[in-house]
Parts: structure tokens; C-alpha cells; sequence
């Protein structure tokens, strides 16, 4: 069995297709995001098989994983968000494979997913966050209350997309958000509400792009603001000056190297009181749909959406066969 290493931080340009041989596309899987991961699998297919990579769809809830060796794909673009997918489960199974992949590796997947540990490594490299309690129970839900106050943002540490997560604006709220958070991970999170902007920062190839603030008028970035909703705003330039931004990217690139990131992903933040940001997430694979913020990050750079797919494909060199 060939074994996969990591190359370093230098990332290959590839100007060949051919050079790339058979890709498979990892989408759909069987999270809570699976609905999403379609959309950003065919966008993303579409977008190769355009460039004239020889591209294909892979769905590892309707096939084993070791279907992609006996098809001899060369590599992985992998497009699944999620438990399963983002985490480092898939990424940790193609290791094993010897089959090359886009993205972060088995720990700064399993990091990147985990909230709790992402804050905790976070705050250690000195990237700010706002204050947390984890719920062990919902005996812990007052506790909560009387350190952070109200409301509070009550989440599952290991989901994405804002799946399972409730803005809690009184203490009779708590036990049915933590309930909701529950069934979804065991390990639930009560993090102080930080009204402020929010930003977010898309990190390609060991780049900060440009940020980008998001505003909705629903109550918080949900689930139906950041897939389907035509109302939510995305503003680039974001409107911060020129230190406000590059304050951004280095919190972004600091976190990418606290839970040990790599390829791309996206750091999403909140300002606060004092203008400062304040993290509240990463992202190892985010989104790559018609409302999604790293192709518009992308594009304000020259970048169009077939020529980012490329670029994140070319991060699967760093993970090359030994």
C-alpha cells in the first residue's frame, strides 16, 4: 500500500489538464450538508470538465471509497462538507488509499471541525474569540447564562453551515437550544452573541484574499442566508481601512496555522466592541455555490470559479505518493 506525505507550504502550478490524470469529485455523502455538498460538487465538476481536466462525480454514500482505486483515479477533489467529509474521516481513509486529495490533511481537518478545540488553539496562537461555556448537560444551561449574559449563540462543536445552532435571547430558551445542539454532537458550545460585523476571510494556497462582510436582515448568517436567501448582502471591499483588513488576514492565516490548515478554507469572524476581530470559525471546505463567499473572494482578485477549482485541485500535490 503506497503512503501519502505531505510536500511542505510550496504549492505546484500545473498549466496541463492531463497533468492533473483522473479526478474524482466527493460529493453528496451522508451529513446533515449533504444538499449543499451536491451543489458545490457539480458547480465544481462543471467548472474541471470545462478546463478539460478529466473530471468525474464520486458520491461515497453510494459507492466504497475503494471503488476510486479500482477506477485508478489519480486524485480527490474533495467537496463534501460536514461530519464524514470535513473532518478528517474521508481525508484519513485516502490517506490510507495512497489516493491524493485537495485541502487539509487528517489533523487540521479533524481541528478545523471541531469548534471548541479550533477556539482553544485559536486563542493560544493569540487569535481572539468571544467567551464560551461548553454545556456538558442542560444543567449547565443557567451556568451558562450568569457567566456570558444574554443572548448567547448556542451551537454543536463539530457541525457547519449553522447547522444546529440557536441565537438564545432568554434563560427559558436554553434547555430546548441545547436539545436541538445535542442531537447533533455531543459536545455543545454557549458563546457569548457579539453584535458586530461580520467578516470572513478565504485562505488559497497560504494567501489571505480579500475579506468580505456579510450582512443579512435575518436574525444571524443562517443556514437559508448563506445557501438560498437573495436577501444577504456581500460587500467587497468590505469597508474596513487598509489596517482593519490586514488585521483580517493575519487572524485568518494565524488560525489556519494553529489547527494546522492547509490548501484553502475560509475564516469567518465577528467585530467586536473595540473593532477587533473576534474568530468564530473555520472552514477546511466551504461552500462552492452560487452564494458562496470564497468565489466571490476569488473573483476580486481576477480569480474566476474554473480557474479557483483549479487552484484548489492543485493543492492535492502536496500529498503526493511515496
Amino acid at each position: 500500500m503506497s503512503r501519502l506525505r505531505a510536500t511542505g507550504i510550496g504549492f505546484r502550478r500545473v498549466s496541463d489538464a492531463a497533468a492533473f490524470g483522473r479526478v474524482a469529485v466527493l460529493m453528496g455523502g451522508a451529513s446533515a450538508e449533504r444538499e449543499v455538498s451536491l451543489m458545490t460538487g457539480s458547480a465544481v465538476l462543471e467548472a474541471l470538465v470545462a478546463r478539460g481536466v478529466q473530471a468525474t462525480a464520486f458520491d461515497p454514500a453510494e459507492r466504497p471509497l475503494t471503488a476510486l482505486v479500482d477506477e485508478n483515479v489519480d486524485r480527490v477533489w474533495i467537496a463534501l462538507h460536514g461530519p464524514g467529509g470535513e473532518d478528517g474521516a474521508v481525508q484519513g481513509a485516502l490517506e490510507w488509499l495512497g489516493v491524493p486529495y485537495t485541502g487539509s490533511g487528517v489533523l487540521g481537518s479533524a481541528l478545523g471541525m471541531d469548534k471548541l478545540r479550533t477556539k482553544q488553539l485559536a486563542q493560544a496562537a493569540g487569535v481572539a474569540t468571544p467567551p464560551w461555556v461548553v454545556l456538558a448537560s442542560a444543567a449547565d444551561c443557567e451556568r451558562a447564562v450568569a457567566a456570558l449574559g444574554l443572548p448567547l449563540a448556542v451551537k454543536p462543536a463539530s457541525q457547519g453551515s449553522s447547522v444546529g445552532m440557536s441565537r438564545v435571547t432568554s434563560a427559558a430558551e436554553m434547555p430546548a437550544a441545547w436539545r436541538a445542539a445535542s442531537a447533533l454532537d455531543a459536545v455543545v458550545i454557549a458563546e457569548r452573541w457579539i453584535t458586530g460585523g461580520e467578516y470572513t476571510v478565504a485562505v488559497l494556497q497560504g494567501e489571505a484574499l480579500p475579506a468580505i462582510r456579510i450582512e443579512t436582515p435575518r436574525e444571524f448568517y443562517d443556514y437559508q442566508a448563506k445557501y438560498f436567501a437573495d436577501d444577504t448582502r456581500y460587500l467587497i471591499p468590505c469597508g474596513l481601512p487598509a489596517a482593519g483588513e490586514a488585521a483580517l488576514a493575519r487572524a485568518a492565516l494565524a488560525t489556519f496555522a494553529a489547527v494546522g490548515a492547509g490548501g484553502w478554507g475560509r475564516v469567518d469572524f465577528v467585530a467586536g466592541p473595540d473593532g477587533n476581530p473576534l474568530l468564530l470559525e473555520i472552514n477546511t471546505v466551504p461552500g462552492m455555490t452560487s452564494h458562496s463567499l470564497v468565489p466571490m473572494a476569488a473573483r476580486a482578485t481576477g480569480i474566476d470559479f474554473p480557474e479557483l477549482a483549479w487552484r484548489v485541485l492543485e493543492t492535492s500535490f502536496a500529498r503526493e505518493r511515496t
